[in-house]
């Protein structure tokens, strides 16, 4: 299925047509299959999003692109002050 990198509301979206497939008797692995996921990708997906709305989803990755931009910061200004040594 390749490695296509699905954005947030794409993988909600994914998700509630499973959701809405099952609810009307079609069996899980049908579903998953017709979204076009495997169903690793389902699973893990689930655990990592389930319950979440697409607004909770964007600022999630708002966060975490935050976190990454001031750890490396913090990592930048440790590197300058160790290369700093007061005698």
């Amino acid at each position: 299925m390749g490695n296509k990198r699905h954005k947030p509301e794409e993988i909600v979206t994914k998700l509630r047509q499973v959701e809405v497939l099952c609810g009307q008797g079609m069996p899980r692995v049908d579903a998953i299959r017709q979204v076009q996921i495997t169903e690793q990708t389902f699973y893990r997906w689930r655990k990592q999003y389930g319950g979440m709305g697409t607004d909770q989803l964007k600022e999630l990755k708002r966060l975490q692109k935050e976190n990454d931009r001031l750890r490396r910061a913090v990592a930048v200004d440790l590197g300058m002050k160790l290369s700093v040594k007061p005698r």
